[in-house]
């Protein structure tokens, strides 16, 4: 990702020079980083849109029938899996997992800079789900609830908590000297850590399975900007010409 990041923002970099003669290189640069940060705001805005044009009765038959179906295969041991799951997915579990992630890359690695990113995307994460909870004002489903709740509905917090914090770290992991086969097996039970929170969030019946998707998509938002501006640092420390 980052060889094709450095070639497009070096192609914007030679057009804006080439268009905008009496303006110099960094200044493309900067423009380009501007126009990108008004797409992201464009599209949390279209989030927004979308949301609550989706709030219709058609969405309303479909979150019905796929929680029934999810929740027509409640067991003991299943709920067991779920409320550890969406334990995992909760404020302690993402401290903990925070603390072992600053310990293990700090000793790895001898650098603070992917406990930054963490404590950055958590940070962004968290701070947008509780402002998109009070903008939508969803409530909660009516079903049974198997654990407690307090917040709003929409979107899930877990589910964008989860997809923000461990998509941030598939992508650390791609990018981690290791040999394909523990790169896969993480990748593997990282994806799946995400989709059990989420799917334990539908399960328990605190949320609607458009929640959780509303949570995954803000999430991914979030993991792709954090990306790119990481990039672009690394970048603009890379190139002089920035």
């Amino acid at each position: 990702m980052q060889k094709q990041l450095l070639a497009l923002l070096r192609y914007l970099k030679n057009f804006l020079s080439r268009t905008m003669e009496k303006y110099d290189g960094r200044l493309a640069y900067i423009i380009t980083a501007v126009v990108a940060s008004i797409v992201f705001v464009g599209g949390v805005k279209l989030f927004i849109k979308l949301t609550e044009v989706l709030k219709t009765e058609y969405l309303a038959s479909y979150d019905s029938s796929i929680s029934n179906y999810v929740q027509q295969y409640r067991t003991a041991s299943l709920t067991d899996y779920f409320v550890f799951v969406t334990d995992v997915g909760d404020t302690l579990g993402y401290l903990i997992m925070f603390t072992f992630c600053t310990l293990l890359f700090y000793i790895l690695f001898k650098s603070w800079k992917y406990v930054a990113q963490f404590a950055l995307i958590m940070i962004l994460a968290l701070s947008s789900n509780l402002i998109l909870k009070q903008a939508i004002n969803r409530a909660r489903p009516d079903a049974e609830h198997l654990v407690m709740v307090e917040t709003l509905s929409y979107p899930s917090g877990h589910a964008m908590m989860a997809m923000a914090f461990y998509g941030l770290l598939i992508y650390f992991v791609t990018q981690f000297g290791i040999s394909k086969y523990w790169k896969t097996l993480l990748i593997i039970l990282l994806v799946t850590l995400i989709l059990s929170i989420g799917t334990s969030r539908i399960y328990l019946g605190v949320h609607y399975p458009s929640d959780v998707a509303g949570g995954f998509i803000a999430g991914f938002i979030w993991v792709v900007f954090c990306i790119m501006i990481f990039n672009l640092i690394k970048i603009f420390k890379r190139d002089p010409s920035t």
